[in-house]
C-alpha cells in the first residue's frame, strides 16, 4: 500500500502476498529462516516479544522477553543469539536462560537495530538513536564468534538491513534516514570493509526509506521500504527489477525460507499509523508471505 505522493518508478509485478500470521506486531523485524528447525524467527522491538513461525501448522508462538531485542539469529549449539538494546546475548528459548556475551558503549540515547549473520558465522548489526532517527550516530559492529565486538563503521543515520552477495565479495548496508544502500568489498575471511559506494536511493521528498533486506541465490538485493508499501528487487548494478507492492504501508524486513527457500516473508510495522490508517489497513503488523519466483541462500548461524 503506496502511502507516498510518488508514483513507482515502474509498475509493480502483480503477486499474490498473503497474511500468514496476524501478529498485530508494533515494530517487527529481523525475520530469519532456520533451515535447522522449519520455522522463522523474527522480533517484535515494541513489545519486547520474540516470535516463532511454523509454516506447516501456521502456528505463531509469542514470547515475552524482559529485555528489549531489535534482532535474533539461531546460533550453531542450537539456541539463539539476541542482538539487544546495549549489546548481544545468548538465549535459551526452553529454559529462558540468557547470557550476556558482549555490550557496546554507546551515547545514552541510541540503541541496536537490525542484525545477522555473514556465511562465517560472525553476526553483524548496528545501532540508531532512538528519538532524532536521522541523526548521524550510528555505528556497525560485528561480534566474532570468539565475543570479541569490533567497530566498523561510525557516522550512520540509522543502521539497518545487512547482507552478502553469494561470493560473499560484497556487502550492502541500509542506512535508513540517509534513504541509501551502500556496497562495500567484503573480505570473507576477515570481515574487512573497503571501497564505499552508493548501491540504490529513495528519494528522501517521498517521506519512504529503505528498511530490511536480503539477498537472493542469484545476487539480487531485496529491499522492504515503508511507506510506498513494497518490496524492491534490485540487480547486482543497483538498477531496479522489480517492485512488489504489499497490502499494508509498513514492511520493515523479508527473508527467504520455506521448502527450497522458495517463499518470501515480510515482517511489518503498525505503530507509526493513525487509527484512520490502521482502519484501512487491518493486517498491519502481520506476518506476510508468498512465492516470488527466485529463491534465498540458507543463513548461517552464529558460529560462537
Amino acid at each position: 500500500m503506496n502511502r507516498t505522493a510518488f508514483a513507482h518508478e515502474i509498475v509493480p509485478t502483480p503477486s499474490e502476498i498473503e497474511c500468514v500470521a496476524d501478529a498485530q506486531l508494533e515494530i517487527g523485524e529481523s525475520p530469519v529462516w532456520s533451515v535447522a528447525e522449519f520455522c522463522l524467527y523474527f522480533v517484535d522491538i515494541g513489545e519486547r516479544k520474540l516470535l516463532r513461525f511454523r509454516p506447516d501448522d501456521r502456528q505463531l508462538e509469542v514470547h515475552a522477553l524482559e529485555r528489549m531485542a531489535t534482532a535474533v539469529t539461531p546460533r550453531a549449539s542450537g539456541s539463539l543469539i539476541l542482538v539487544e538494546q546495549h549489546g548481544f546475548a545468548t538465549y535459551d528459548l526452553a529454559s529462558r536462560n540468557r547470557l550476556e556475551i558482549g555490550t557496546i558503549e554507546e551515547p545514552a540515547g541510541n540503541r541496536f537495530n537490525d542484525g545477522k549473520c555473514d556465511r562465517r558465522g560472525r553476526l553483524w548489526a548496528g545501532t540508531m538513536d532512538t528519538v532524532q532517527w536521522d541523526a548521524p550516530v550510528g555505528k556497525l559492529y560485528r561480534l566474532d564468534p570468539d565475543g570479541l565486538v569490533t567497530e566498523v563503521l561510525a557516522g550512520m543515520r540509522c543502521s539497518n538491513g545487512l547482507g552478502w552477495s553469494p561470493d560473499e565479495r560484497t556487502f550492502y548496508y541500509t542506512e535508513s534516514f540517509a534513504h541509501h544502500i551502500h556496497a562495500f568489498d567484503h573480505d570473507p575471511k576477515t570481515g574487512a570493509l573497503s571501497n564505499r559506494r552508493l548501491f540504490a536511493r529513495i528519494d528522501p521528498a517521498s517521506g519512504a526509506f529503505p528498511d530490511g533486506l536480503t539477498v537472493d541465490a542469484d545476487g539480487f538485493v531485496w529491499s522492504a521500504q515503508p511507506v510506498y508499501g513494497r518490496l524492491v528487487r534490485y540487480a547486482p548494478d543497483g538498477s531496479i527489477d522489480r517492485i512488489y507492492d504489499t497490502p499494508v504501508s509498513r514492511p520493515t524486513s523479508c527473508a527467504f525460507g520455506g521448502k527450497d527457500l522458495s517463499t518470501m516473508y515480510i515482517t511489518s510495522a503498525r505503530n507509526s499509523l493513525t487509527a484512520k490508517e490502521l482502519a484501512e489497513e487491518p493486517r498491519a503488523g502481520g506476518l506476510f508471505s508468498f512465492e516470488p519466483g527466485p529463491k534465498g541462500l540458507p543463513e548461517k548461524p552464529f558460529a560462537g
